[in-house]
């Protein structure tokens, strides 16, 4: 059973203890990579001779505080993010040692630390878990009989390198590559390792029609949704990766083996078909009709599990890992601009909280290494995006602000503060009208 955050409400809407669990565990993980984007600030401005004021753990009144080298440094009752005040940061204070009278440079790093503290951290925590789990090597594990792959020289064992252009380092890329841009023709050119040796194998995809829904599942255990294909029929009718079937045009389902029987035994039409899926613990009907498509197959499946190895493995392999989430958050953002995905996709606090808990019960059962492991995970992948998003030319926002001391570094004179000030006003205006949006779909979605 798929669990998520608002599984964890009891009669009367009172959150359980596993809910709450879900809650302090997403707020551990958010403050952790604010405290540490913000250390970036903190340390740069400490080592350009900026006076910071006060450096503090949470929001709100003061719990504790104390003053050291001309800086407070607080323990704030709301145990959520941080923050690093500078002097002259907000205002226009010209004063030795304020943030406008240090040099363009030592503000660049100031302000560009943040983002790249995210990275480090990220970095760190994925040496951790490739030490203990190991990585993904994209090696492949099968080759369909009588598939053109198999034609053109394809053999089980061989390691992936490159695939259609694009570089691949662990399993995940090519999952990547996939999951964002498919077949787009049938033309697959790779390079393989094997034997030491680098192989190009190039071939055509093989090719079928057919009637589809548009979305895989769990062969093992409940049914339950793994990835739904975009502008597929059952993803314009509302299912959600994570969804569990229970149900097909009327017939129970217990597990993924009765859906695929019932599936072999009911091939899709031109109707509609009704799926019974259980999200948040209830019950839910999604109707849709299948569209033919093209399925382009690549005749053979690959590795997404991970394998241990050797120290200068795991430096290599964590800094990949921090790469692969970098190059997500990247492409993903390319998709949404190009209008692939919409704003209606995307996720904020609630949606955060929500997959984390579901991350945390799936875990337990595994034992508390995983469940570590599955946090040191979300970590990796939220301050890998953090960095990313901060480092976007948007008013208010880091990228922002580095845009204007770059144009600053490049004339010679600053921008008029006032009127820097007013775009950054506007930048943290349209921001928080973007969160209200996201935190209302979220909240819709429960």
């Amino acid at each position: 059973m798929n669990r998520r955050l608002t599984d964890g409400l009891k009669a009367g809407g009172r959150l359980s203890f596993s809910g709450i669990v879900n809650i302090l565990i997403a707020v551990i993980i958010f403050s952790l990579i604010v405290i540490f984007h913000e250390l970036g600030h903190f340390l740069l401005a400490k080592r350009n001779g900026i006076a910071v004021t006060e450096f503090s753990l949470g929001m709100g009144p003061r719990l504790i505080s104390t003053v050291k080298g001309g800086t407070r440094y607080s323990l704030k009752l709301f145990p959520i993010g941080g923050s690093c005040m500078m002097v002259g940061e907000d205002d226009d204070d010209n004063s030795a040692g304020s943030f406008n009278n240090a040099s363009v440079w030592a503000r660049i790093s100031v302000v560009a630390a943040g983002p790249i503290f995210n990275f480090i951290m990220a970095f760190v925590c994925a040496m951790i878990i490739t030490s203990v789990v190991g990585y993904d090597p994209a090696s492949v594990t099968a080759v369909q009989e009588g598939s053109a792959a198999e034609a053109a020289g394809l053999r089980e064992g061989d390691v992936i390198t490159e695939f259609n252009g694009k570089h691949i380092s662990i399993g995940r890329d090519l999952s990547l590559y996939q999951t964002l841009h498919g077949y787009q023709d049938k033309a697959i050119d790779m390079k393989v390792k094997r034997d030491g040796k680098i192989i190009d194998i190039s071939f055509t995809a093989d090719s079928v029609e057919k009637k589809m829904l548009g979305f895989t599942y769990s062969s093992e255990g409940p049914a339950q949704i793994m990835e739904i294909y975009i502008d597929s029929p059952m993803m314009k009718a509302g299912l959600q990766a994570g969804d569990v079937i229970t149900g097909i045009a009327g017939t129970k389902i217990s597990d993924g083996q009765e859906l695929q029987t019932y599936m072999e035994e009911h091939p899709l039409t031109g109707e509609e078909i009704t799926l019974t899926v259980e999200r948040n613990g209830k019950e839910r009907e999604v109707t849709a009709k299948p569209q033919m498509r093209t399925v382009v197959s690549s005749g053979f499946a690959y590795n997404l599990y991970r394998e241990k190895t050797g120290f200068l493995g795991v430096l290599k392999y964590s800094a990949v890992e921090v790469r692969y989430w970098i190059s997500s958050t990247v492409q993903s953002l390319g998709l949404l601009i190009k209008g692939t995905f919409s704003v209606n996709d995307l996720s904020g606090p609630v949606g955060i909280v929500d997959a984390i808990g579901d991350s945390v019960q799936e875990a337990k059962s595994e034992g508390s290494v995983i469940l570590g492991m599955q946090m040191l995970y979300w970590v990796i992948l939220l301050s890998a995006n953090l960095g990313v998003m901060n480092l976007l030319p948007i008013p208010a926002l880091d990228g922002g602000r580095l845009v204007f001391l770059i144009i600053e570094a490049i004339r010679g004179k600053e921008v008029n503060r006032n009127v820097e000030g007013m775009i950054h006003f506007a930048g943290f205006v349209l921001l928080m009208l973007l969160m209200v949006f996201v935190l209302f779909n979220d909240i819709k979605r429960i």
